[in-house]
C-alpha cells in the first residue's frame, strides 16, 4: 500500500474513502475542554474525521477507526484529545507537545 504524508493530517492510504486510514487525522495539537454532565456518555472522534470535534459525527465510516465511549462520572471539566495520538484514550496525555 503507498502512502502519503499530509499537513498535520496524518498518515492516509490512498484511494477510495472506503480505503482504512493508516493513522488518525490530528483535529488539532491541543486538547479540548470540555465541560461534561454528570452521567452523561460522550463518544470521543478517534479518527479526527468529525467536524463536531471533540465528539463522533460518525464520519469514521470505512476508516476501521471506532470512537471512545466516555462515561462521566460527575460535572466537571474535562480535556479531550484533539491529536488523536493520546495513550490514554479518550484524555489529553500532553502527547501533541511532541507532535
Amino acid at each position: 500500500m503507498r502512502r502519503r504524508r499530509g499537513l498535520s493530517s496524518g498518515y492516509r492510504i490512498t484511494g477510495t474513502r472506503e480505503a482504512a486510514i493508516a493513522e488518525s487525522v490530528i483535529a488539532q495539537k491541543a486538547p479540548f475542554a470540555v465541560d461534561v454532565e454528570k452521567g452523561k456518555t460522550y463518544l470521543w472522534c478517534a479518527c479526527g474525521l468529525s467536524k463536531t470535534q471533540p465528539f463522533c459525527d460518525f464520519s469514521h465510516k470505512g476508516t476501521g477507526i471506532t470512537p471512545t465511549r466516555y462515561s462521566a462520572e460527575r460535572a466537571e471539566q474535562v480535556f479531550f484529545c484533539g491529536c488523536k495520538r493520546t495513550g490514554d484514550s479518550p484524555m489529553c496525555d500532553g502527547t501533541h507537545n511532541g507532535l
